[in-house]
């Protein structure tokens, strides 16, 4: 479900922000870096001959001039906005180092704009995804005037971004491109096909992930910097707070979400480890909110993602609750009304935002389901299921060929949103319907294995974190997997409730890796599903898929045991997977029960 990497939609947006203010506005200002380094700034102040103001700050990679209607909304209610590009970027000196740089720049511009007549002294953060990580990275630096940060889909580089569970993924480069040179790069970023076409044929030339930039056409050092690291380690630390640095985190923080955001694994990431080490007083200060939005919707809600319908109650007005949070924790103004507890999540299915006063609150219990089938749960039309009692059934198997790429002219033929992506895999084992046609069926008949429980005989709230334990064996050295958990309706229809994915080498620890040497059946625990909220209606079934990453959007892991990003067809190795789920194996898949059911 995560492709990791943020793009600049959720940063600045749809333009229908409406705008009524007569804000001013001063471009070209200069801001020095403690190594000499001029940074580009477009300054916003409001309306009339205002005092000194307290100031709402912005940094990106994608030009100062896209928070323009945004920056204006803001400063029409009486607030400073300054926004930067970039060290690197735009009409910034210097050059650009994604996210490593943004740190001590951060600390530099807070300050520099706190000495500034227009400012009180007191400066925020604004705005999400990449600007969303740069608001953690500055906080870390602790910059004596930052009072208030508000990181939206906060991006976590080796958490979701780069790497998701030390799986990478095609998208950098797309990404890479889009901020290649000074200028945004918007119109080669926007054209889907060009970057599915180019994906496809690294895909199904067999070539090493490696080369994927020179495929692409655009040699880049900090690609192969990046998968020089290919598993969490001190290069990824570095991007990070620290847990001291977060236990050091004092300011108030609203953490915005969603269950369909690509980087909820990194905004939730930040939410957690700034809980688990901040004082009781820093974390009572720490709000979060989790909207049913993918990542462009964080900014901007709509009513509609995927095919997945939400109620009015969804559409929040997201620059209208940016602004009464800086009011209150700049100005001491009133509290927003919307901020009834430290924890707000929309349920999809029941158009209701319910509150806790922590996230892990959510989930009132957790009631396991047991896999079990008959041996042929990866076969069209057979179907393994989620049972109240440990199974005794034979292993279901699959067989996954790195060689076969019948996926890559499917996905070709059809534009598919990279949250999605569990869809665009796993969804085949379902009824062919408009948006997957029956050759994609086909092409994957026979590697997907499913497990469907009984019928819910009330509404239920699902609310939490799933938890997958699966006993798996391999005959190869390594293997990808995807797990991915649906709402069946009562017509046949599917609805995309969370995923995870995992490289066996990693089952153990996200830092080290340990290649699978036995034909032994070995314990997998997918624990980093992401979170989700849904009322899920009497009658509807829920409905566990596991399968093989094989995809154009996907790095590819050829099995062989060698480093993925190295590997090519000519290392293929086909692998066997087996699934059991027997009394000395008890497969299950433990899910969360909101408070409400």
């Amino acid at each position: 479900m995560s492709q990791g990497a943020p793009g600049p939609d959720a940063e600045w947006g749809d333009a229908r922000v409406s705008v009524r203010s007569t804000a001013r506005m001063r471009l070209g200002l200069h801001i020095p870096m403690r190594d000499g380094v001029l940074l580009n700034a477009v300054l916003y102040l409001p309306p009339g001959d205002t005092p000194p103001a307290p100031c709402v700050l912005s940094i990106t990679p994608y030009t100062a001039a896209r928070n323009h209607l945004r920056a204006r909304y803001i400063a029409g209610h009486g607030f400073a906005f300054i926004a930067v590009d970039s060290r690197g970027r735009g009409n910034s000196e210097g050059t650009f180092r994604p996210f490593i740089q943004e740190a001590q720049d951060g600390y530099d511009i807070v300050e520099w704009i706190a000495r500034q007549p227009f400012c009180n002294g007191k400066v925020a953060m604004f705005s999400g995804s990449y600007e969303g990580y740069v608001q953690w990275a500055t906080a870390k630096e602790f910059p004596p005037h930052l009072a208030s940060i508000a990181p939206a889909a906060a991006a976590a580089p080796g958490i979701d971004m780069t790497l998701r569970n030390n799986i990478s993924f095609p998208y950098l480069m797309q990404w890479l491109s889009l901020v290649s040179e000074r200028t945004l790069q918007e119109t080669m970023y926007i054209d889907q096909a060009y970057w599915r076409d180019n994906f496809s044929d690294w895909y199904t030339s067999g070539r090493p992930f490696r080369e994927l930039d020179a495929i692409v056409g655009n040699p880049s050092p900090t690609f192969q910097e990046w998968l020089a690291h290919p598993r969490l380690d001190e290069y990824w630390d570095a991007y990070l707070p620290t847990a001291e640095q977060f236990a050091r985190i004092d300011l108030p923080i609203l953490t915005i979400t969603g269950c369909y955001d690509v980087n909820q694994l990194g905004a939730l990431h930040h939410y957690r480890e700034h809980l688990r080490n901040a004082s009781p007083e820093a974390a009572a200060r720490h709000y979060l909110i989790v909207g049913p939005w993918d990542h462009t919707g964080i900014l901007l809600p709509k009513i509609e993602f995927g095919g997945v319908k939400f109620g009015p109650a969804a559409v929040l007005d997201m620059m209208k609750l940016n602004v009464d949070w800086y009011d209150w924790t700049l100005r001491a103004g009133p509290k927003p009304d919307f901020l009834k507890n430290n924890v707000a999540y929309y349920v999809m299915g029941a158009d209701e935002w319910r509150y806790a006063k922590t996230l892990d609150e959510v989930t009132a219990y957790s009631r396991v389901f047991y896999l079990d089938s008959s041996g042929k749960a990866a076969h069209a039309g057979s179907r393994g299921t989620l049972g109240e009692r440990p199974a005794a059934g034979a292993p279901d198997s699959y067989v996954y060929d790195p060689r076969d790429t019948r996926a890559a002219a499917v996905e070709s033929r059809h534009q598919y949103s990279t949250a999605m992506l569990p869809i665009v895999l796993l969804r085949p084992i379902f009824p062919a319907d408009s948006l997957v046609d029956q050759s994609l069926v086909d092409a994957n008949d026979g590697r997907v294995l499913v497990y469907e429980s009984a019928e819910l005989p009330a509404d239920a709230e699902i609310s939490g974190f799933f938890k997958l334990s699966a006993w798996l064996s391999i005959d190869q050295p390594d293997t990808d997997f995807l797990a991915a958990v649906y709402e069946l309706t009562a017509d046949g229809g599917s609805i995309l409730l969370t995923s995870d994915v995992m490289r066996a080498r990693h089952r153990e620890s996200l830092r080290e890796e340990r290649l699978i040497d036995s034909p032994a059946p070995l314990l997998y625990e997918f624990n980093r599903f992401t979170f989700v909220s849904r009322k899920i209606k009497g009658g509807h079934r829920l409905r566990l898929a596991i399968g093989p990453i094989d995809s154009v959007f996907h790095q590819k892991n050829y099995n062989s045991g060698m480093v993925v990003a190295e590997e090519s067809m000519a290392d293929a190795r086909p692998v066997k997977v087996r699934l059991y789920h027997d009394e000395a194996h008890p497969s299950a898949l433990e899910v969360p029960f909101g408070r409400a059911t």
